[in-house]
């Protein structure tokens, strides 16, 4: 006579075999809902039920905090696009950290005209001073945040942090002042830190190439002008905006605005190396240059993140699940444009996830981006 299970048991079995068909294998996942499957095209260049889950994992999934807006590029098109409630195609969102690399590109157009050289210490007046180390420091090495210049990204409590006392504390009227300001604490060049307080001083050695007078209107409005005429309008940009400082210096750190689809375009822009329908906005080995790795940081290049292992505890990205080729903008709070060239794909997500859950927000991020093959 065979012999019988225990009673509990039995029980404990009974969510296994509800997940098994009749022949004991896995039953197939529920279908994705209808509000998921609306946001994917018929056509999207992977399993479009797959999408579906993968993308509607964005706005439900525990512990990745609140998605606001989702769009997934395939081939220059948009395959994939949805809104949290309360935001859609026309809000401009927020880019925190995505604004460094509009300021990174920002920068080589002036390098490309002569402006700025990369191998030059940029023009900021007081570095230039008889035994002032900081008249070391190239463009090339603000642009890989290896300046050398003290700083801390962020602390706890967060007041302590560099960037706070720069954004929104002593240092707000002028920021630029307040970064230029600090010590060395390395030999420019020998050391990587992530610096927002680099892309500033960018932004101020922008200010200062493009505008004769010191005044704050000044250097707004030609800056501004230069912003959209030279990169915003050429990309096809038009919500992109930026905030200055009452010094009149664009906040090229922090505080870059635009829509989902405008964050998307301008993904695609560094996709095609800097062009637009063939015509470059930028040279293409700008775009080369910001995607090389950083002498001092193998996942990082000059404004943007790469998928490569950094050597060391931090992760960033997803090297080993994606092309090694895939390079991403990466904000504060979980805002992500992600482009990877071999798969023709750009993903762009947009939203409010605290920092102790970006790691599984860039696992679901990743889960997207496998669906999509490498295209010859």
């Amino acid at each position: 006579m065979p012999r019988r299970l225990p009673l509990i048991a039995s029980l404990a079995l009974l969510p296994a075999l509800a997940a098994c068909g009749s022949d004991g294998t896995s039953a197939p996942p529920p279908p994705p809902s209808e509000t998921a499957m609306a946001a994917v095209s018929k056509d999207p260049g992977a399993p479009r039920e797959q999408l579906a889950r993968a993308t509607d994992a964005l706005f439900t999934a525990e512990e990745i905090g609140e998605t606001r807006a989702l769009i997934v590029m395939y081939r220059g098109e948009i395959v994939a696009e949805r809104y949290a409630d309360g935001f859609d195609a026309k809000t401009r969102f927020l880019g925190w950290s995505l604004s460094k690399s509009v300021t990174a590109v920002a920068i080589g157009i002036l390098v490309a005209e002569g402006k700025l050289r990369l191998d030059e210490s940029p023009p900021v007046r007081h570095w230039q001073r008889p035994g002032d180390a900081r008249g070391e420091i190239t463009l090339r090495q603000l642009l890989q945040m290896r300046s050398g210049l003290r700083h801390t990204e962020s602390a706890e409590p967060a007041y302590d942090a560099t960037t706070v006392q720069l954004l929104f504390l002593a240092g707000r009227d002028d920021m630029a002042a307040e970064a230029e300001a600090q010590p060395l604490e390395a030999e420019p060049g020998r050391q990587f830190k992530y610096s927002t307080a680099s892309s500033i001083i960018l932004s101020d050695v922008m200010a200062r190439v493009l505008s004769p007078r010191k005044d704050a209107a000044s250097r707004q409005a030609e800056v501004s002008h230069f912003m959209h005429d030279r990169l915003f309008g050429p990309v096809g940009l038009s919500s992109m905006t930026a905030e200055y400082d009452a010094a009149g210096t664009m906040i090229g750190g922090a505080m870059i605005h635009a829509t989902a689809r405008d964050w998307a375009r301008f993904g695609e822009f560094l996709r095609h190396g800097g062009a637009v329908k063939g015509a470059q906005v930028v040279p293409r080995g700008w775009v080369a240059f910001m995607r090389r790795p950083s002498p001092r940081a193998p996942d990082y290049g000059a404004g943007l993140w790469l998928n490569r292992n950094s050597g060391g505890d931090r992760r960033v990205l997803f090297p080993g699940q994606a092309p090694g080729s895939l390079f991403a903008m990466a904000g504060h709070m979980g805002q992500y444009v992600l482009v990877s060239p071999e798969q023709k794909l750009t993903v762009v997500r947009l939203g409010k996830t605290p920092e102790a859950d970006t790691r599984k927000l860039v696992d679901t991020l990743a889960k997207i981006v496998a669906l999509y093959p490498a295209v010859n």
